[in-house]
């Protein structure tokens, strides 16, 4: 039976990416990230996802607005940078890559 900390890092390595796949499609509020990911069933906690938004945002792949709420306090909505747009489409070919690695060792 798998161990479910090898889940658990094989999550943690695709994380990165589906964040990205998702502010590909139009800004977010972390909120909105956090139920994108848990309806593809890739569940994350706060304390996971804040420090890789900081990350990333240091790193120059996302940028953020603060944008007024009829709800409460302004909302922290990140978007992908030009270069968070690269990175993105960097990752795609790499992820492109593993897919066909994997699939031509199952086919084997």
């Amino acid at each position: 039976m798998i161990d479910e900390n090898v889940k658990s890092q094989m999550r943690k390595g695709v994380l990165e990416y589906c964040i990205l796949l998702i502010l590909k499609k139009e800004p977010a509020y972390a909120t909105d990230i956090i139920r994108n990911l848990r309806d593809a069933r890739l569940i994350v906690v706060d304390g996971t996802l804040y420090p890789l938004l900081m990350r990333l945002k240091n790193s120059g792949l996302l940028r953020y607005e603060w944008i007024e709420s009829t709800q409460g306090p302004p909302r922290k909505y990140y978007a992908l940078t030009d270069e968070g747009d690269l990175f993105l489409s960097e990752l795609e070919m790499a992820w492109e890559d593993i897919n066909n690695t994997i699939n031509h060792l199952k086919d084997r």
